[in-house]
């Protein structure tokens, strides 16, 4: 206790305004050995120990390559990595589509991970102790970091019986990445969860760089492959010369269970929220490209907006022909006196002014050809959780002199 001079004698020995004095209540003894004898705590501690020795070897081998084998979770408890993946089930509204085509149901899936908003890298950054939330967390906030992103869409495919694991590792556009990895038949598949892309292996365009670990709900795996290119890259990991794993096969550890929920329960977006968003987007948008033109006139073209508004919300889930007889018939007739350029914008929604900025950087605005005429439509996709697919189109209409 702080004792204030003026509220008890003080002794002569005692200096300045205040005092400590120091009153016995009590103790307890809480023996560690008792804990130990739990098994599972004493598991639980081996594991850590054992991930720890194995990160440190792994880095004495490649020191740039990255392995994660414990994060915290958003309890602040520390855990492997491998009891964040676990069969989960998606929306059901993407279950009930494409019934009898497994490939664009997969493809769905991931796009529907690409509308959850990244969360922004000075967030993400922890001096080294990552976070992770599970999944349901992730969706009902409608936000994940990329790690988050990767465990998300793999747990998808669990659910439909795909092999599927996540994958740490260096992309030539966005520094570290997680990535998910498939395999199927006769080839291996990888899959970034933030654009909702596939890959395969061997594919020249895909931006991933470097292959540094692997892991699922049993085991991490550590590549130790002197080329780690992805398609340089053995990607059977039972073979120990190329994959160095955590848990031996014969581990008799207890059995990690999985930090996730038996199943994810959605919640159904507000359809009239969603239609007045849509409406103050495109009547920012409006605003805005007249703004981004003070010494032009901005004349907006009915029938052109019309047609991209028939359009829009086709391009959104890829069925059949984007643009009917009668719509090509319409368009037909535009091009006889217009020349129109123009694109179909496609962004989760994370903020109005995200939108405003995507549209400004097209540039579509700044056209100074004599008499151009705009044309603008706004879609928004609802998925359940408020996860929003926006659609812009914006085109120019230059009349033919």
């Amino acid at each position: 206790m702080i004792i204030e001079k003026h509220e008890d004698r003080c002794f002569k020995s005692c200096s300045g305004h205040s005092y400590i004095r120091k009153n016995w209540l009590g103790s307890i003894v809480f023996p560690f050995s008792a804990l130990l004898q739990q098994s599972e705590f004493s598991d639980q501690i081996d594991i850590l120990e054992r991930a720890r020795i194995f990160t440190k070897n792994c880095k004495a081998l490649f020191p740039k390559r990255r392995i994660t084998t414990t994060v915290f979770n958003d309890e602040g408890i520390q855990i492997l990595v491998i009891r964040y993946i676990k069969a989960l089930n998606p929306p059901q509204q993407l279950l009930d589509m494409f019934l009898h085509d497994s490939n664009a149901r997969l493809d769905l899936v991931a796009h529907f991970v690409s509308l959850i908003p990244i969360m922004p890298e000075a967030l993400d950054e922890n001096d080294g102790f990552d976070i992770w939330m599970t999944s349901e967390r992730c969706i009902s906030l409608a936000i994940g970091n990329k790690e988050e992103h990767a465990i998300l869409l793999c747990n998808f495919f669990l659910y439909f019986g795909k092999k599927a694991l996540v994958l740490l590792g260096t992309s030539v556009l966005e520094g570290h990445v997680a990535y998910v990895l498939t395999q199927e038949t006769d080839e291996y598949l990888l899959w970034n969860p933030l654009t909702g892309r596939c890959h395969k292996q061997f594919d020249p365009f895909c931006p991933l760089q470097g292959v540094d670990c692997l892991f699922d709900g049993e085991n991490v795996w550590f590549n130790l492959q002197q080329n780690n290119s992805p398609m340089a890259v053995y990607f059977d990991y039972s073979k120990e010369s190329f994959w160095k794993q955590l848990l031996p096969k014969n581990y008799q550890g207890t059995k990690t269970q999985s930090i996730q929920p038996e199943e994810i329960i959605y919640s159904d977006t507000n359809k009239s929220m969603v239609e007045d968003l849509k409406n103050r987007i495109e009547r920012t948008l409006k605003c805005k490209i007249m703004e981004w033109r003070p010494k032009q006139p901005t004349r907006w073209n009915r029938q052109c907006t019309f047609i991209l508004r028939q359009i829009l919300p086709k391009l959104e889930l890829g069925t059949g022909s984007f643009v009917s007889s009668e719509e090509e018939s319409e368009f037909e007739r535009l091009l006889q006196f217009y020349w129109v350029t123009g694109f179909p914008i496609q962004m989760p929604y994370t903020d109005v002014q995200s939108v405003i900025d995507a549209v400004y950087q097209t540039g579509i605005h700044s056209s100074e050809f004599p008499q151009t005429e705009f044309a603008l439509a706004v879609y928004i996709h609802p998925y359940p959780n408020n996860i929003l697919s926006v659609w812009v189109y914006l085109a120019s209409l230059a009349r033919h002199q």
